[in-house]
């Protein structure tokens, strides 16, 4: 391994680790406010995001440091109250999208860059569908009001569809950039 990627490496998982430093501070602050199903999903994140690398034993094992930035501004805004819907969704789609980066990074998995932002898509809905049923299972055991009318349920599954959506569509365009250069062990090659 060449040293600037080496140096590369060591860059991003010392922002990564700080994001989730950060993450997991929201998370224990939801906990401690009894805001049970916020904590739920940050500490969740945190986990999905961390797995790599304790699995592996490499603390520099974390997906690129600007996926985990849109997970932790939006648990971060959500707990300093900032717009709740748009975080939700934006929370969602993060931890979507850590894990299909680290299934297409750290396992047998291969995708292309539009599949596995698909693929986000899907698995930003299926997480929807965890969500709501944690939501409604709070407000059953918890008396607590996150699901207010059906239509908002079915509104959220919109929403977060369309986020994800965008979202999705930055990364294929943040990755494409940073991938046009190549790197000395995986030229570019100009396809015309």
């Amino acid at each position: 391994m060449s040293v600037l990627r080496e140096a590369s490496e060591r860059t991003n998982a010392v922002a990564g680790w700080v994001l989730l430093s950060v993450v997991a501070l929201t998370a224990v602050r939801s906990l401690v406010t009894g805001r049970y199903v916020w904590f739920v999903l940050a500490a969740g994140f945190v986990a999905v995001a961390a797995l790599p690398a304790l699995a592996l034993r490499d603390w520099r094992l974390l997906v690129p440091w600007p996926v985990l930035a849109v997970g932790a501004t939006a648990l971060v805004g959500q707990a300093l109250g900032l717009h709740q819907d748009l975080t939700a969704y934006v929370a969602v789609v993060a931890v979507a999208l850590v894990t299909v980066a680290e299934l297409d990074a750290y396992t047998d998995v291969e995708m292309s860059r539009r599949f596995s932002i698909a693929f986000a898509v899907l698995t930003t809905m299926a997480l929807q569908g965890l969500w709501t049923i944690l939501q409604y299972y709070a407000d059953q055991w918890l008396g607590t009001s996150y699901i207010v009318s059906q239509a908002d349920l079915q509104w959220d599954f919109a929403y977060v569809t369309l986020v994800a959506f965008a979202v999705g569509g930055a990364f294929e365009l943040y990755f494409k950039r940073a991938d046009a250069d190549g790197t000395h062990e995986e030229p570019t090659v100009n396809e015309t």
